[in-house]
């Protein structure tokens, strides 16, 4: 589906073409095109490729998705593919993706199964038309820190819920194993921010320094600067990582105490009641010849004893805190 396409000269709209008009508009027209697709059909990207002579592998791509994320050079065109990250329901991170191409006069982005549109990216560029007018590769530099701006309160939210789990991990009678339970889902979370960060701060790094593209020559800095956005992402997330594993560790710990500390209050009581059953069963054999057997103090002598062994072992074992 078309959500947008404009003709850009000296950084201002001269032209709404659609896609059958793109070719003639820019035969007409100075500047480049930028157009905003999602979710397209193979008729509308068939026809993007005729109107744009894009690369067919860079098309079919597009048209596939589930690309990893890549920044590929074709001649003086660049395709890249990023992944877009939201929040869903359930807490969990749901993937979409964006492919971008980039030629000397034109650029598209076609995005895949997300929610996430970039009409604040087109007006951030329209109300910048000195920054504008550096064309497709500033757009693309535009679209490339939208994303990854995007990261940011996602790994922000993990953050925060994992500082919450650290503060009730010590409270008495925590649900140990919800705890795992979240721990894990942080875990899956960071590993689908790390699958979308990684690769890019790879790809990033080839677009600033050294040989560059055409497209992006005279933006390094911009694409510098999203490569150190990439690099204060990556370094959460590894922080994170670290502290979820030593978090886990610290759960399991706390399991192996609990369950050692009932080992300890149930053995404490199983000695408690020993004692007495001793006792009790020592005066409770019925001989004839036991010199207490006809004792008119026998029994409450037999009671308090039991009493006094039982008290005894109980503050024996509470000084000892096993009780």
């Amino acid at each position: 589906m078309l959500i947008n396409s404009a003709v850009y000269d000296d950084g201002r709209i001269v032209a709404e073409p659609g896609l059958e008009g793109v070719s003639e508009a820019l035969e007409r027209q100075s500047g480049f095109v930028w157009i905003a697709l999602r979710d397209p059909g193979d008729d509308e990207l068939n026809l993007l490729q005729r109107e744009l002579n894009l690369p067919p592998l860079a098309v079919e791509d597009a048209r596939k998705g589930h690309q990893r994320p890549k920044v590929e050079e074709y001649g003086d065109m660049l395709f890249a593919a990023m992944h877009l990250l939201e929040a869903g329901p359930e807490g969990d991170l749901q993937v979409g993706e964006v492919h971008v191409f980039v030629g000397p006069r034109f650029i598209v982005s076609v995005r895949h199964n997300s929610q996430q549109g970039f009409l604040g990216v087109r007006g951030r560029a329209e109300r910048e038309p000195h920054l504008l007018r550096q064309g497709p590769g500033f757009v693309f530099y535009a679209l490339m820190d939208a994303v990854v701006d995007r990261y940011f309160p996602l790994i922000d939210a993990v953050e925060a819920e994992l500082e919450q789990l650290e503060e009730t991990m010590f409270q008495p009678h925590q649900d140990r194993q919800s705890v795992v339970q979240r721990l894990f889902a942080l875990k899956q979370r960071l590993a689908t921010l790390r699958h979308a960060v990684t690769p890019l701060l790879e790809v990033t790094a080839k677009l600033h320094g050294g040989r560059v593209p055409v497209v992006c020559k005279a933006l390094q800095d911009y694409f510098r600067d999203v490569y150190d956005h990439l690099l204060r992402i990556q370094a959460s997330i590894d922080a994170a990582r670290e502290t979820i594993i030593a978090a886990t560790q610290v759960n399991l710990t706390l399991v192996t105490i609990d369950e050692s500390l009932v080992t300890k209050r149930l053995a404490a009581w199983a000695a408690i009641f020993a004692a007495s059953t001793a006792l009790a069963g020592i005066w409770g054999m019925n001989f004839e010849t036991m010199p207490e057997l006809k004792w008119s103090f026998g029994y409450p002598m037999a009671l308090g004893a039991i009493v006094l062994v039982s008290s005894a072992l109980y503050w024996r074992f509470k000084r000892l805190k096993w009780l």
